[in-house]
């Protein structure tokens, strides 16, 4: 997924010209924290209510406000996990695209990309889900995956995070396409990778897919 797959046409952008009581109007109609500010096809920053509360006049121009993250950007070719990058780095739920001149082409908003990621095939796959905790220098994508694949399965989506309490560990999650995981975390921690935590659906238990329903309810999706 890249980013002009991902923009929402829905969301127009307010003018610079406009006031703060429009860009209040549009936040609540489109139900945005803020909104991207352009002027001739250039995005000036980002307004949202809370700049505008401080300011206590609904009446002034836009561009009276301290715009914020005018640098919340990405090109049209930006993948996935960068667009989440950069909205993260900004600590804004939206992002803007631009092109390679530089000129507005629209947002994308994380909500957005939790829908198209909730359905990508890596999830909507059933499986299981294995978490595993290690030194970043013992890490081999390639050697855990040889592993799983001698018990007749694969890996179908990985996700590597630095663990919080040990900068030099890292938690490794794996979606593995096999619900029963018994005999491949025994191969595992034959090979002392520790395993921290395992997932499984079942008909007893709700499953990733609907761990991913939960949290497009609770975005209010």
């Amino acid at each position: 997924m890249i980013a002009e797959e991902l923009i929402n046409h829905m969301i127009p952008p307010l003018k610079a010209t406009d006031d703060a009581h429009k860009a209040i109007v549009w936040m609540e109609e489109f139900r945005c924290n803020h909104l991207p500010v352009v002027r001739d096809g250039e995005l000036m920053g980002f307004i949202s209510e809370e700049i505008i509360l401080e300011s206590n006049d609904i009446e002034r121009n836009l561009l009276d406000f301290d715009l914020v993250a005018k640098d919340c950007v990405v090109p049209l070719d930006a993948h996935f996990y960068d667009i989440l990058k950069v909205a993260g780095d900004n600590k804004l739920q939206i992002v803007a695209v631009l092109n390679e001149e530089r000129q507005y082409m629209g947002v994308i908003t994380v909500q957005d990309m939790m829908v198209s990621f909730a359905q990508t095939a890596s999830v909507q796959m059933p499986g299981g889900i294995l978490v595993l905790s290690m030194d970043l220098i013992d890490y081999s994508l390639a050697e855990i995956s040889r592993y799983v694949e001698e018990n007749n399965a694969k890996v179908i989506s990985s996700t590597m995070t630095e663990d919080p309490m040990d900068k030099g560990k890292i938690k490794l999650t794996l979606k593995i396409n096999q619900t029963d995981l018994k005999r491949i975390v025994a191969t595992l921690e034959r090979f002392n990778y520790r395993v921290i935590g395992r997932y499984q659906e079942n008909a007893q238990a709700s499953g990733e897919k609907d761990k991913i329903d939960l949290l497009l309810r609770y975005l209010d999706i």
